[in-house]
């Protein structure tokens, strides 16, 4: 709550025509709410930033000169200037800008120290000590509430303590200064305010607070924090002596055996009281204290039973703690509208009558008789509890009671004793009236303003004229001194504290980290809203009394607080122990706000990984000493010389170097990065060079450009190594920097850009242009090559390096799971197991599809070991390019590492001995999802062997033209041989055996499977490489089975690529990295596989898994891996794969007379187009083999399934798809019928009944029944027919929940809805219209069993056990989950209890 704003006018004689206004926006950042409050002042150019010091001063409620005011010129991001320094100058002499540009101010700590409010004194501490010190503070507080210099940010007040959902808490409250009140908060943790209400109690209450001080802990006997008392004590010497604003409970709560959870489920605050004093009875168990609980908060009442007739009164004692007071009678319209009332009806006692008469051992026999209670002695602390929070049967929802409830400051308790029970109330009315009078005048005798709020006004208080006189009526007078407040619903709210202070007699509200002076008007509205006449009071989240804490007022025992003075010595050794803890936290946080924090990257001069840290260094630290900081952080100190790194601006989004700090080694970090701010918006890189090296200038402006050498030859690429150039260079001289810095040779380089948009890569030709003609950005990647091939004549779409850069930006890496099995089991597919040649005898779709299947031919060979990797720099290139190399199109070298997006990519696989791979992304003009184009080969010098021929070597020329491969005489393999061999002749197509076979090309070409190498199968544990011919087809959904298997043999080819890494086995599962073409299909994917997995790949599933873990099969062979992702996890399952049109099918046993009506069996296949009966017969076989169940077909019924519940029965002539809905992972029940299927209409009902007889309480099994219409007759007269009822007779209803809809026999006529008024079963509220519903009937002349006590308990216990097994009950949401509130007192935790 901010408040309004006044502006000071200068008293200085100048015109407004000269003098423009500066407009001052404040912000006080040590106050927890500074983000929600500011100050808002126009002040004219002239004036001082001494006047502007005292004017925010003024406003803030802050004395002068106890706070820093700190100048944000250019923003959050700019310089800060300190105002206090610059006193003597005007605003427009300081800098500040004038006219509608706005000036942002932050009010900071000054020297370490919070500012001081006006109110809290030198020291920040209010002085409570003497009548002139209170006399003092009240009038004080009474000038400020009439005043309108009020504070920058006022306490909550009740109406803003209503919403419960307003409050924002954070740790930034602990550190501002004490409040205004003098007294010290507490923080919130998440919902633990119910905590704080009662600990802020406890802590106001004197008697309590002594004896805990008195107490000694021993640490030799029990853990200092899993002591209550101690952590107790602990906070409340916090409480009396820290000058922070508010503290945390998260010791106290440690020692209940709380966890971090516990502090989001929100306890009833009377709830707590109880469980805490039964905690502390444990714990003070053989120590002086050992009755401290009972002798503060017990009381003793009578518990008696008096026959009306003979007097004799049966009764026992009992002990209480609280009183808890009813403000709404169970049944009643009428609530009880003051404690007084409360009380009353507490002790009044109930007449039992009639059936309900006492028996009365005295006259023997049963009479009418009272039975109450009866007050014996009141406690120390009298507690009440208003019970707001009741229960509507109506809607079986919880309800808060907001109807109003006075309560008085003073309480007179002797009229409610035993003895007294007969006493007017009038003359102690009048006798309180008396003392609250008296009580007044000594107050107003104490104050200097007769003003002064002191406490309530509340028009049933009263006293008598003397303390004598009030003795005379009874020792049990008590003083109001605590209102524990909730506000919200009955599911959710928040509690705070209105407490009296016995030193002062004022009252405050204490709302967690918030401690403010409290008024009569703000507890007056705690008593609740004042309903109608007759009526209840409406629905609110006003804050409201719940629980109220009276102290007895007496002489001889009413304390004081224990100074700190008089502390015991372990209490003052424990002061100053958190004394001290509290300077160094405050040192602590004066060093962090002192030191600017901000990321640091880096590259490891000997792994070559990229790592990144947190720098944290003084703003006072030097550049120079700040590169010594870092170069010890990142670990560098240990392999480079310091003089070798430094420090430089650095963008990680864009990976760019913006700028380094030459000359400025001894300006300070403050400066260098303009400020200690909480966050950056860009950060540092520790750069290093060889020792021969010097570091290069960056100015500010520049790029970063991410050089990849491209090695033809070995057909690899290198690490990155980073160039920083200008927009306005020209290509010509960006190739000489490249050349100097690589040693490449200029004359034969060629420069290949990769823009951000395509084409996928772009030369760079013209060296007249700029860089920015070209399109560079901040960040680029720059692949370079220069060897003197004839590649570099070729067009660049079709020369070799396109190729190697297309393939670089196309492959992916996929984890993959692979079954586990023996080595025994492992049976690697052999290739000659099909023919993948069409046969003119082969017609199966079945033996086609296998063909689609096996249709390509890999060879697989041992991937390389990559050397450790040598990269020492994101800027420069320590060690040879020759490191860690992987080839990507197979040929095997030391040469080159795959990377993409520079070190920070490969960092995971950097000197592994399974190689790493680039993040691969884009994709070349003209790559379709629906036909993609891919090549397969064979390593370069592999020796394969060819059908009917000769073993030839890789590295000769072999023609093959007249040879069938297939071995059938089919003609077709040599006709596509000699196509592909004539194609090749004219470069565009190498043959994969031929010796030009070193590099695929990405030109398109007819080539059948077999014109590939021959399969070789390598050790499935070891890495290998595959390649070879890839064809593609149109999608499953468009083309039939023969058209695919065509397209499949004769398509258009592409690049494939397929390497794997060695096989993994982790936590016993076989794991293994395969990086594959994207534009791969997933039929030549699970071809690949085969050798791994060690099945042909139609008797193997693929599954993929997304980033929730769910697992989807994918199915649709056409289909590319252009949806995946670098490290996308992907799972192999044995089984038979899907094809196209089918679904596997979840298959169900429906049982409607078993305990288990529901049980899953198997899965099955389905397919599009297939018929209900085929389906049937699949399903027979399988139900016989894996469930031992034999089953006639006429006896087999399927049905839907919609989760737990039976639906529509399929006819078997329907079709699946035209007439059912297939979808994947559906879900279909079996039933076993006991005769053959009566159902042929698929228009006709069956529904399940099933019959209860009232006479015998008992339900008889399931049946069917078959309804030709959906009408209440049709059902009436075919449950006559199966049970000899007549129709009028029958009573039915619809069952409720989930199959088997379950009721309790006791239940039966209540829970259920008999006889609807309905003609229709397709109405409210039956809604019957398909098959499955449940139907309960009955004889409605049949008459109920009248069951005994002993009857029902049997009944009750059956079926509790049938119930819990078979019935699901529906769980109606509630607001928040209900949590039984718990300390523990032992080392037991919260989580193993």
């Amino acid at each position: 709550m901010v408040p309004v704003n006044k502006q000071i006018v200068p008293s200085e004689d100048h015109s407004s025509a000269d003098s423009q206004l500066v407009l001052c926006i404040v912000r006080d950042i040590t106050n927890p709410q500074w983000n929600r409050c500011k100050i808002t002042i126009n002040l004219q150019e002239h004036v001082s930033v001494q006047e502007l010091c005292e004017e925010i001063a003024r406003q803030a409620n802050y004395e002068p000169d106890t706070f820093n005011l700190v100048w944000q010129k250019g923003g959050n991001d700019g310089q800060e200037i300190i105002m206090n320094k610059l006193s003597l100058l005007t605003l427009r002499d300081a800098g500040l800008l004038p006219g509608n540009k706005r000036n942002f101010f932050q009010i900071q700590d000054k020297d370490g120290i919070q500012p001081i409010p006006i109110n809290a004194g030198a020291t920040g501490i209010t002085v409570t000590d003497g009548d002139d010190n209170i006399a003092a503070m009240a009038a004080a507080a009474a000038c400020n509430e009439d005043s309108d210099n009020q504070p920058l940010i006022k306490a909550p007040t009740v109406d803003t303590c209503a919403s419960f959902t307003d409050y924002n808490y954070s740790y930034a409250s602990s550190v501002t200064s004490k409040s205004e009140s003098g007294y010290v908060g507490l923080i919130n943790q998440a919902m633990t305010c119910y905590l704080n209400s009662l600990l802020q109690t406890l802590y106001m209450t004197p008697e309590f607070r002594n004896a805990l001080y008195r107490w000694c802990f021993d640490d030799s006997i029990e853990d200092a924090t899993k002591s209550i008392p101690y952590q107790l004590q602990r906070l409340f010497v916090q409480l009396q002596t820290s000058t922070k604003r508010s503290i945390e409970t998260y010791d106290v709560t440690r020692s209940f055996g709380w966890d971090s959870n516990e502090a989001w489920h929100q306890h009833d605050v009377q709830e707590l009281c109880r469980v805490m004093f039964d905690a502390l009875e444990t714990k003070f168990k053989n120590t002086e204290n050992e009755d401290l609980i009972n002798r503060l908060y017990q009381g003793q009442m009578k518990d008696y039973v008096k026959c009306l007739e003979c007097g004799n009164e049966s009764a026992r004692k009992d002990s209480f703690l609280d009183i808890p007071l009813v403000i709404r009678p169970f049944g009643s319209t009428k609530t009880n509208s003051s404690v007084q009332e409360a009380l009353q009806a507490f002790i009044s006692p109930e007449t039992l009558n009639d059936t309900n008469q006492y028996f009365c051992e005295r006259c023997d026999k049963k009479c009418d008789a009272h039975k109450g209670l009866k007050f014996q002695s009141f406690p120390y602390v009298l507690t009440l509890q208003l019970k707001r929070f009741d229960f509507d049967y109506s809607t079986y929802t919880r309800l808060k009671l907001n109807d109003k409830v006075s309560f008085p400051e003073i309480l007179n308790m002797n009229k409610l004793l035993e003895d007294e029970e007969e006493e007017g109330d009038e003359s102690d009315e009048h006798n309180l009236e008396n003392l609250n009078n008296l009580t007044n005048a000594r107050r107003r005798s104490e104050s200097p303003d007769d003003t002064i709020d002191e406490g309530i006004d509340v028009e049933q208080a009263a006293s008598v004229s003397t303390p004598e006189e009030t003795q005379t009526n009874g020792p049990y007078l008590y003083e109001l001194f605590s209102i524990m407040v909730h506000s919200g619903t009955a599911n959710g709210g928040h509690y705070y504290a209105y407490i009296k202070s016995f030193t002062d007699g004022r009252w405050y509200c204490f709302n967690d980290t918030s401690v403010t002076h409290a008024t009569k008007e703000d507890i007056r509205r705690t008593y609740g809203i004042e309903a109608l006449p007759g009526r209840c009071a409406p629905t609110s989240t006003l804050p409201n009394a719940y629980m109220l804490m009276y102290r007895q007022i007496e002489t001889t025992k009413n304390a004081g607080f224990t100074t700190v003075e008089e502390f015991p010595s372990h209490i003052k050794e424990l002061m100053v122990r958190l004394q001290n803890e509290e300077e160094e936290e405050r040192r602590q946080r004066e060093i962090d706000r002192n030191t600017c924090k901000i990321k640091l990257f880096g590259v490891h001069p000997m792994t070559g990984k990229p790592v990144e840290a947190r720098l944290e260094v003084h703003k006072d630290k030097t550049l120079s000493e700040a590169t010594e900081i870092a170069h010890k952080l990142l670990a560098f100190d240990k392999h480079t010389p310091l003089v070798q790194c430094r420090l430089v601006k650095y963008d990680e989004f864009h990976e760019s170097l913006e700028r380094s700090f030459e000359g400025d080694e001894s300006t300070l970090m403050g400066t260098l990065l303009s400020g200690v701010k909480t966050s950056y918006i860009f950060d540092l890189l520790l750069e290093t060079r060889k020792a021969d090296q010097e570091f290069a200038v960056y100015k500010a402006g520049g790029v970063t450009n991410k050089l990849f050498v491209v090695d033809l030859e070995t057909e690899s690429i290198s690490n990155p190594i980073s160039m920083r150039s200008y927009l306005t260079t020209t290509v010509h001289d960006f190739k000489v920097q490249i050349a100097q810095t690589t040693g490449l040779c200029l004359e034969t380089m060629r420069v290949v850009l990769e823009p951000l948009v395509k084409p996928l890569v772009k030369p760079l030709v013209n060296g007249q242009k700029t860089l920015k003609n070209e399109g560079f950005l901040k960040s680029n990647k720059v692949f370079v090559e220069s060897s003197n091939t004839e590649d570099s004549q070729v067009p660049f779409p079709e020369s070799k390096l396109y190729q190697l850069l297309d393939r670089y930006a196309n492959t992916i890496r996929l984890q993959v799971t692979l079954p586990l099995f023996d080595q025994d089991e492992f049976k690697p597919p052999k290739s000659s197991s099909t023919s993948p040649c069409p046969s003119s005898t082969s017609s199966n779709t079945e033996d086609k599809y296998n063909d689609l299947q096996l249709e390509t031919e890999i060879a697989l060979s041992k991937a390389p070991t990559p050397s450790p990797t040598g990269s020492s720099s994101t800027l420069s290139d320590d060690h040879p390019l020759d490191k860690n190399g992987l080839n990507l199109l197979g040929s095997e070298t030391d040469s080159g590492v795959v990377s993409l997006n520079d070190a920070r990519i490969t960092d995971d696989l950097a000197g592994d001995s399974d190689g790493n791979l680039a993040d691969l992304r884009g994709s070349p003009d003209g790559a379709d999802d629906g036909e993609p184009d891919m090549l397969m080969r064979s390593e370069v010098g592999e020796d394969v062997d060819i059908p009917g021929g000769e073993v030839q070597s890789g590295d000769a020329g072999i023609t093959t033209d007249s040879a069938c491969w297939c071995q059938s005489g089919c003609g077709d393999c040599s006709k596509l041989q000699r196509v592909n061999s004539e194609q090749s002749s004219t470069g565009a197509v190498s043959s994969p055996v031929s010796s030009h076979s070193s590099l695929s090309s990405p030109v398109t070409g007819l080539v059948d499977h077999q014109s590939s190498s021959i399969p070789i199968e390598p050790d499935p544990s070891a890495g290998g490489e595959t390649k070879g011919t890839l064809a593609s087809y149109d999608d499953p959904n468009e083309d039939s089975e023969d058209e695919i298997y065509e397209n499949t043999r004769h398509a258009k080819m592409l690049n494939g690529y397929f390497k794997a890494e060695p096989v993994q086995i982790i936590d016993n599962a076989r794991l293994l990295a395969v990086h594959v073409d994207k534009r791969m299909t997933l039929a030549v994917f699970k071809k690949s596989l085969e050798t791994y997995v060690g099945r042909e790949s139609q008797h193997f599933k693929v599954y993929r898994v997304y980033a929730n873990s769910q697992e989807f099969e994918s199915i649709r062979l056409t289909e590319t891996l252009q949806s995946y992702s670098e490290d996308s996890k992907v799972i192999i399952k044995l089984g038979r794969a899907l094809k196209k049109g089918e679904y596997r099918v979840k298959i169900y046993q429906l049982t409607a007379n078993s305990p288990e009506p529901c049980k899953y069996l198997f899965d099955c296949v389905f397919a599009k187009g297939m018929s209900v009966i085929q389906s049937k017969t699949e399903l027979v076989p399988e139900l016989r083999e894996k469930c031992g169940l034999e089953i006639p077909l006429k006896r087999l019924r399927l049905r839907k399934k919609a989760w737990k519940n039976p639906g529509a029965i399929y006819i078997d002539s329907q079709l699946y798809e035209d007439d059912i809905p297939i979808f994947t992972n559906w879900e279909v029940f079996v039933e076993i019928l006991e005769r053959d299927e009566p159902l042929v209409d698929p228009t006709h009902l069956v529904l399940f009944v099933r019959r209860w007889r009232p006479s015998e309480f008992k339900l008889d099994p399931f049946e069917e029944v078959l309804l030709s219409d959906c009408t209440v007759a049709e059902l009436k007269k075919r449950l006559s027919a199966l049970s000899d009822i007549s129709p009028e007779n029958i009573d039915f209803a619809k069952g409720k929940g989930t199959f088997p809809c379950e009721v309790s026999l006791l239940e039966m006529q209540s829970d259920l809805e008999w006889n609807p008024q309905v003609t229709s079963l397709n109405s409210w509220p039956l809604y019957i219209s398909d098959d499955g519903a449940v139907i309960y009937y009955c004889d409605r002349s049949e008459p109920i069993k009248e069951l005994t006590e002993e009857e029902k308990q049997e009944i009750q216990k059956k079926e509790n056990s049938r119930l819990a097994k078979t019935t699901t009950k529906p769980n109606y949401p509630s607001p928040r989950k209900e949590r039984a509130l718990k300390i523990y007192t032992d080392s037991t935790s919260s989580s193993s209890t």
